[in-house]
């Protein structure tokens, strides 16, 4: 009998719930607070918290923190808004960080 095998997940490091698909990944060279991090056009099983504008290494942006729905750890951000008009792209996309996520179903 064939092995059924789900789509390519990434989970939390600390808890192992679903955050994202990888089929929503948008870029993989993206600079996060604790190194390399992900760019995703959806995720799943997060809480965004409160927006704050943020200097980043592209420029100014509005973000809000993103967290684990389950264990509260922090994933990430989502862009709300780019203030430069080469940065617009990111807005409604979230950061995940590489060192906050890990690979299901490789």
């Amino acid at each position: 009998m064939a092995e059924l095998i789900g789509p390519r997940l990434y989970s939390c490091c600390n808890c192992r719930n679903h955050v994202a698909l990888h089929d929503d990944v948008i870029s993989k060279a993206f600079q996060g607070i604790h190194g390399r991090a992900f760019l995703f056009s959806h995720t799943m099983n997060i809480v965004v918290g409160p927006k704050e504008d943020r200097q980043l290494m592209t420029g100014l942006h509005t973000v809000a923190d993103v967290y684990c729905c389950d264990c509260h750890e922090v994933l990430g951000w989502k862009y709300e808004r780019a203030y430069e008009e080469g940065q617009k792209y990111k807005e409604g996309k979230f950061i995940l960080e590489k060192s906050k996520i890990v690979e299901e179903n490789w």
